[in-house]
């Protein structure tokens, strides 16, 4: 039996998978808020129709027409109220799960540029792969490299600071 200890195998891409949905709530709110309304106003347009097509039906009918005209002024809403509330859920989901890809990578790009301005040690900017703002993502690196590749030289510098004074001493 093997008795080492196992090297530690690097977390899967999976591992990194956002668990929050909402992840810049006032964002992504406000954008499945537009969804929603053009949900509501697209159903709206829809009663509407409906109504006018059986109003002009009720009124060429030979037989009945003045009763449908009777229940005609409920229908509408009935249709818009039916349709929005079997449909606003579904609005509500595909929304908040579509703006999760663009406001996910805008998250990462306040937390890392937050970072080099603190003046923390960062590595490339990195997004998930099927994210938006994957070009806006490479021309943020493009725009840090220099400062990265800077101060990755100043802790070579550092680093290797410790071993020089020790020869030093040895020489002196």
């Amino acid at each position: 039996m093997n008795s080492q200890p196992q090297p530690q195998t690097p977390p899967q891409e999976a591992s990194y998978r956002r668990r929050i949905k909402l992840i810049k709530p006032r964002l992504q709110l406000k954008l499945v808020s537009v969804f929603v309304g053009l949900s509501a106003l697209g159903f709206l347009l829809q009663s509407l129709h409906v109504g006018l097509r059986l109003s002009e039906l009720a009124a060429n009918l030979p037989e009945g027409g003045t009763y449908l005209m009777a229940v005609m002024p409920e229908l509408p809403l009935e249709i818009l109220l039916v349709s929005f509330g079997m449909l606003l859920p579904l609005t509500v989901a595909v929304g908040i799960l579509v703006t999760f890809r663009i406001a996910g990578p805008v998250y990462r790009f306040e937390k890392y540029l937050k970072a080099v301005i603190r003046g923390e040690e960062v590595g490339p900017c990195r997004i998930r792969k099927g994210d938006e703002f994957q070009e806006l993502c490479d021309l943020i690196n493009e725009a840090t490299a220099a400062m990265r590749e800077q101060r990755a030289g100043e802790m070579v510098r550092v680093s290797t600071a410790p071993e020089e004074r020790k020869e030093l001493r040895k020489a002196g």
